[in-house]
C-alpha cells in the first residue's frame, strides 16, 4: 500500500495522458478551426484590398459618380443587413462580447456569432469598402474568427476541457492576429478586451490557436508589418512635450469619437436618432452621401480604411492639405453611424497618424514618423480603452526599441483621458446588443 505522502508517479501520469485520444482529438479540432479562421480573415483581407482598389478606380474615372454610388450601395447594404443578417451590423466586437456575457444563454449565441454571420460579415464588410465608406476590416475579423471557432464545439470530444467561452475568445483574438499580422497583439487583445475568466487548463492550446491564425496571415502576405516599416529611431528629451500633446489630443478626440459611437448604438431622442430608427435605409443613404461629399473635398483621402493616406503621411506627404483629421473623423463617424458592417481599428490608426503628423508640423519636431507612431497608439488606445493591446499592435509595426516606453506611456495616458469622456466603447455597445435577447424571446421566428 502506497503511503499517503508518497508523490505520484509522474511518468505514469504522462503515459496515461499520452494514451488518451480525447485531448489529442481536441487539439486537432481547435488547431484545424484556427487554421480555417486564419484563412477566412486572409480572404476578407484580399477581398477588402480589391474592393478598395475598385472604388478608387471608380473615383479616379469620375469623382462625381461617387455621389450616386456611395449612398446607393450604403443603403442597399443596410437594407440587406437589417433584413437578413441583423447580427452582422457594426464592428463585430460588441457582438463577440455579447456572446461571452453570462446573460446570453448558449441557445441564443447564434444572434451574435455563427458560421452564417461570419460569411455575411465578410461579404457586407467588403461591400462597405467597395462603397468607399471610412471603415475597416479588423473588427469584422474578430466576429468572423469567433463565429468559426465557436463552430468547433460540435466536433470536440465529450468531457473536453475546452468550453465555448474559450473557443470564442480564441477565435476573436485569432481574427485580430491574422488581420494585423501581429500574433502577440492578438494574444493581448484576448487577455485585455475579450477574456474575463481565463481557462487555465486549455489556455496554452488556445494561445497556440491564436498564434497559428496569425502565422496563416504571415504565410500568405509575408512577414511584413501592417503599414510597412516605420523607422522611428530613438526619442530624446526634445520629444517630451510633443509626446504629451499627442497623448492628450488623441485621448480627447478618441474619447469624443468613442462617445459618439456609443450614443449611436444606444440611440436617443434627437431628430437624427429617431430618423435612423424609423427609416434606417434612408438614413444610411444620407450618411453615404455625406461621406461621398467629404471624399470629394479631401480628394479621396478620407475614403476607405485609411491605409494609403497613412502611408502617405509616413512618407512625409499630406494628402489633404491640413484638413485630414477633421474630415476623416467625420467620415468615419458617419460610416459607423450608417449601420453598415465595418470596423474602426484601421480608421482609428489613420486618425492617430494624422494627429501625430499635425503635432510634428506644429512643433517642428524632426522625427515625424515617431510622432505618427505615438498618435496611432494613442488614438487606438483612446477609442478602445485597451492601452496594452494598442501599444503592442503599433509596436509590432515599427522598427526601433527606443519607442517602446514612449508608446506604452502615450497609450496609457490617452486611454485615461478617454475614460473621462466616454464609457468603454465596446462594453457599452455590447450592452446595446444584449437588448436583442429579449426581442428574440418575444419573437422566436424573428
Amino acid at each position: 500500500m502506497t503511503p499517503p505522502d508518497t508523490p505520484p508517479d509522474e511518468t505514469a501520469e504522462h503515459a496515461k495522458e499520452l494514451a488518451d485520444w480525447r485531448p489529442w482529438a481536441a487539439r486537432a479540432v481547435v488547431l484545424s478551426f484556427a487554421t480555417l479562421a486564419g484563412l477566412s480573415v486572409v480572404l476578407l483581407t484580399w477581398l477588402s484590398e480589391h474592393a478598395l482598389a475598385a472604388f478608387f478606380a471608380l473615383s479616379a474615372y469620375s469623382p462625381w459618380l461617387t455621389l450616386v454610388w456611395t449612398p446607393t450601395l450604403t443603403a442597399a447594404l443596410v437594407w440587406c443587413t437589417n433584413r437578413y443578417f441583423a447580427g452582422a451590423a457594426g464592428s463585430g466586437i460588441p457582438q463577440v462580447l455579447a456572446s461571452l456575457d453570462v446573460r446570453t444563454p448558449p441557445e441564443q449565441r447564434h444572434l451574435f456569432i455563427s458560421l452564417k454571420l461570419a460569411a455575411a460579415k465578410i461579404v457586407l464588410t467588403v461591400g462597405g469598402l467597395l462603397a468607399g465608406l471610412a471603415t475597416g476590416r479588423e473588427g469584422p475579423s474578430v466576429q468572423v474568427g469567433a463565429g468559426i471557432m465557436h463552430a468547433a464545439r460540435h466536433w470536440l470530444p465529450q468531457r473536453s476541457s475546452i468550453n465555448d467561452h474559450g473557443l470564442i475568445v480564441a477565435g476573436g483574438a485569432a481574427g485580430i492576429a491574422a488581420a494585423f499580422n501581429t500574433p502577440l497583439g492578438g494574444v493581448m487583445f484576448a487577455i485585455e478586451e475579450l477574456s474575463r475568466r481565463p481557462e487555465h487548463r486549455s489556455s496554452g492550446l488556445l494561445i497556440a490557436a491564436i498564434v497559428l491564425a496569425g502565422l496563416i496571415g504571415m504565410s500568405v502576405f509575408g512577414n511584413v508589418s501592417y503599414f510597412g516599416q516605420i523607422s522611428a529611431g530613438n526619442f530624446g528629451w526634445s520629444a517630451l512635450w510633443p509626446g504629451v500633446l499627442i497623448a492628450v489630443a488623441t485621448g480627447l478626440l478618441g474619447g469624443l469619437f468613442a462617445r459618439l459611437l456609443v450614443q449611436a448604438a444606444r440611440g436617443g431622442s434627437d431628430r437624427f436618432s429617431q430618423w435612423r430608427k424609423r427609416y434606417p435605409v434612408r438614413f444610411a443613404a444620407g450618411c453615404g452621401l455625406a461621406v461621398a461629399v467629404i471624399g470629394l473635398v479631401s480628394q479621396g483621402a478620407s475614403s476607405g480604411s485609411g491605409y494609403d493616406a497613412t502611408r502617405a503621411l509616413l512618407e512625409g506627404k499630406d494628402p489633404t492639405n491640413g484638413f485630414y483629421v477633421p474630415l476623416r473623423f467625420i467620415a468615419t463617424w458617419l460610416s459607423a453611424w450608417s449601420g453598415v458592417p465595418g470596423g474602426v481599428f484601421a480608421p482609428a490608426l489613420a486618425l492617430g497618424a494624422g494627429i501625430g503628423n499635425e503635432v510634428a508640423q506644429l512643433t517642428g519636431h524632426l522625427n515625424t514618423p515617431a510622432l505618427i507612431a505615438l498618435g496611432m497608439a494613442g488614438f487606438l488606445a483612446a477609442v478602445t480603452q485597451a492601452p496594452i493591446t494598442a501599444f503592442i499592435i503599433v509596436m509590432e509595426m515599427i522598427e526601433g526599441h527606443g519607442l517602446v516606453l514612449s508608446l506604452m506611456a502615450c497609450s496609457v495616458v490617452a486611454s485615461g483621458v478617454s475614460r473621462l469622456i466616454s464609457p468603454p466603447m465596446y462594453g457599452a455597445m455590447a450592452a446595446a446588443q444584449l437588448k436583442r435577447l429579449d426581442s428574440d424571446r418575444a419573437d422566436p421566428q424573428r
